[in-house]
Order: C-alpha cells, then sequence, then structure tokens
C-alpha cells in the first residue's frame, strides 16, 4: 500500500492504487477469452414448413371448413395450418384464382376460427367467400 500526504500535510491517506489490480484482471480476461474453444459443432433443427404440399387447390373452388373438433379441412381432407398457407399460396399463383369458400361447423371453435381467417388474409387470397351462413339464420 502506498502513503499519500493531503495538501496540507496534515494527515497522511492511506488507499491501494487500483489501477495495477483492473490492468490484471484485464489481461487475464483476456487470456480466458483466448483460451475459450471455439463452438464447431451444429444441431439441426427442422423448422416446419419445407414439407412439399402433397394437395394440390383445385382450379375452381376451393373449401375450408373448421369442423367441431377444431380440426382444419381442405375440399374434405384435414390439413394443418402450414399446409393451408402453402395450398394458400399455390392457388393464388393460378391464373385465374380459383375461389375460396369458408365455412365453420356450427360448434368450431371462434379461435381456430379466426386463425384460419388470419391466415387466408396474409396469403393473398382475393376471391373468398363466406358460404353455409344461411344454415344458421335461425334461434330456434
Amino acid at each position: 500500500m502506498a502513503v499519500s500526504h493531503t495538501p496540507n500535510g496534515d494527515t497522511p491517506v492511506s488507499s491501494m492504487n487500483m489501477t495495477p489490480l483492473i490492468d490484471v484482471l484485464l489481461v487475464l480476461l483476456v487470456m480466458f477469452i483466448i483460451t475459450i474453444p471455439i463452438a464447431s459443432h451444429s444441431v439441426e433443427v427442422g423448422l416446419g414448413g419445407t414439407d412439399e404440399i402433397t394437395k394440390a387447390p383445385d382450379p375452381v373452388i376451393n373449401k375450408v371448413v373448421i369442423s367441431q373438433s377444431d380440426a382444419i379441412l381442405w375440399n374434405g381432407e384435414p390439413i394443418t395450418k402450414i399446409e393451408l398457407a402453402g395450398l394458400l399460396k399455390a392457388s393464388t399463383l393460378m391464373t385465374p384464382e380459383p375461389a375460396l369458400h369458408f365455412e365453420p361447423e356450427a360448434q368450431a371453435s371462434y379461435q381456430t376460427s379466426a386463425e384460419v381467417l388470419r391466415v387466408i388474409k396474409f396469403s393473398g387470397v382475393t376471391n373468398f367467400g363466406f358460404v353455409g351462413n344461411e344454415k344458421y339464420r335461425r334461434f330456434d
């Protein structure tokens, strides 16, 4: 420890010089960073959405139905939301664009219906319509 005096010389101030300690700590930190091995291994993660479309959109009319069990049906066949997005994209590339009919069943989940409508909205489909609403006109 170094001893220094105050400017007026009355009482000595005893304090440790921190600069060498900080220098040593920084050198040690740099040494540890240099000796850390570079991560050279990798883990392959499948993110989905890269699967090829096995179903093809109909060139005239396609129908999306939300069942009571919250299954998404494309022309009567169950599909996932990712497959739905792919089929919608494929249908927008067709000339002329086929009509898309949306018909949720009576007890279908509102949340699932809203999510499917959001997928349809962001897919860029322009020939879209709600069908089957006449079944629910009367509340008996």
